[in-house]
């Protein structure tokens, strides 16, 4: 009985201390992993680099054994030269910039409206392109479209949805015409407020697409009316400036509204940059901007504000150095270069109505197409309402003079609005009807109907 007894207190002791154990390791274990969880994270090597870093992942991933981190550098730079270079054919691939030196080159390039001018920009830009035969094919025609506006919420509560809605319209023609399009919301130089910060803008642009022949400027507030329109570059060979204007309001009634400054297309060349320089002297960046002002109100009786504007200062170089530069400046009175909106907004209806019985006579422009093609179709209909003697849908309405990110009266807010939204509805139709749908009017932006086959037999 009593070894009984004695083997029954061993096993207890036994099973005793065995709980025991596993209660402190399990008590260890968590106090373990708690402390890895909360306590502080190991110091980083300070070896590390992000270019060490590129080379482990450049290794792994190409399987390699570890070697020198000199040489995976130098395989990530030549696998990146490659790659700058491009594979394909120089003379057919747009991204081969070849190691040649060129202007980007020269450490005393600046961008800055301010900084000392372009020179020999012609040369600089022959031989740009000479290294670069892809973009050389067609540059002489080819046009970049700069827009912009400020960096900063509109005041206005509907600012933000009208220049979302303008910039779009500015998106769907240049997509449409193989534009491409560069949309700035900053200031390049910053005492160049408000319609002077176009100047600093259209220069850097020209620098930064030496490929483009063209740079055309269009306002936040501008939209395109005519999806199919096309600049008659032909008209512009010996011109290097085209702007909206008239010679009798300039030369004889000298009004400072003689011309639009809101949309103007320039030449990237020197004679270009020679007068951008000129015409931004008079912009508040400058000490005489004051004296500016005098001058130009002064001249122009009917300017009702002190300040130097850009657009009376391009009037007052047109009046003042016109044997300088008036040979080569193109003032567009033809068709609607920049047309004011109340003059347009009330024709849409007629002419889309004219249009549609255009169309019911003509299959061919019934027919569906794809949208890359199908803008020249609609183009041949509204090419035949001019010949007709419409004439009212051509070029770009400028909505309106009051910007959208301006705070203004809600009385004049709300008569501006209406117009335009009708001019960018009227404009989105013709591009929504290349997708199978249109707006049943110009009034509800985000009512659509789909268009029935063989529309409008």
């Amino acid at each position: 009985m009593a070894r009984n007894n004695g083997r029954s207190k061993t096993a207890s002791f036994l099973s005793d201390g065995f709980l025991f154990a596993g209660g402190a390791l399990v008590a260890f274990l968590v106090v373990w992993a708690l402390w890895s969880f909360f306590g502080p994270s190991p110091s980083p090597n300070p070896s590390f680099s992000p270019s060490s870093f590129s080379d482990r992942v450049f290794t792994l991933s190409h399987g390699s054994d570890n070697s020198s981190s000199s040489a995976s550098t130098d395989a990530v730079v030549a696998q990146s030269l490659r790659c700058l270079n491009g594979a394909a054919d120089p003379n057919t691939n747009p991204i081969h910039d070849p190691p040649d030196p060129n202007f980007y080159d020269d450490p005393k390039l600046s961008y800055a409206i301010d900084a000392p001018p372009v020179k020999n920009w012609d040369e600089k830009r022959r031989e740009w392109l000479k290294q670069h035969p892809s973009l050389a094919a067609g540059s002489g025609n080819r046009i970049l479209m700069v827009t912009g506006s400020q960096a900063t919420p509109c005041k206005n509560p509907i600012g933000d949805y009208l220049l979302l809605k303008f910039f779009k319209n500015k998106v769907d023609y240049t997509r449409w015409h193989g534009i491409d399009i560069f949309y700035n919301n900053v200031l390049f130089q910053p005492k160049m407020f408000s319609f002077w910060a176009k100047t600093p803008t259209v220069k850097a642009a020209m620098l930064a697409h030496p490929e483009a022949e063209w740079i055309w400027w269009v306002d936040s507030d501008a939209a395109f009316t005519d999806m199919d329109f096309e600049l008659p570059l032909d008209r512009y060979k010996a011109h290097n400036l085209v702007i909206h204007g008239w010679p009798n309001l300039i030369y004889e009634k000298q009004s400072w509204t003689s011309i639009n400054a809101g949309v103007f297309l320039i030449r990237n060349c020197q004679w270009a940059m020679d007068f951008m320089d000129v015409w931004a002297k008079m912009g508040p960046q400058t000490p005489d901007y004051d004296k500016w002002g005098e001058i130009l109100k002064t001249t122009f009786k009917d300017k009702i504000f002190p300040e130097s504007d850009d657009q009376s200062g391009l009037v007052y170089l047109l009046l003042k150095e016109k044997d300088k530069w008036g040979d080569k400046i193109y003032l567009e009175s033809g068709y609607y270069f920049e047309g004011y909106w109340m003059e347009i907004v009330g024709k849409f209806d007629n002419i889309t109505e004219k249009y549609m019985q255009i169309e019911k006579k003509e299959p061919r422009l019934r027919r569906r197409h794809g949208e890359k093609v199908g803008g020249a179709m609609l183009g041949c209909g509204r090419s035949t309402l001019r010949m007709l003697g419409t004439g009212e849908g051509a070029g770009v309405d400028r909505s309106s003079r009051i910007s959208p990110g301006a705070s203004r009266a809600v009385g004049t807010t709300t008569r501006c609005t209406p117009g335009r939204l009708r001019a960018l509805l009227f404009a989105d139709n013709q591009v929504l009807r290349n997708y199978g749908f249109v707006h049943p009017d110009l009034v509800d932006p985000s009512a659509v109907y789909p268009v029935p086959f063989d529309y409008p037999a």
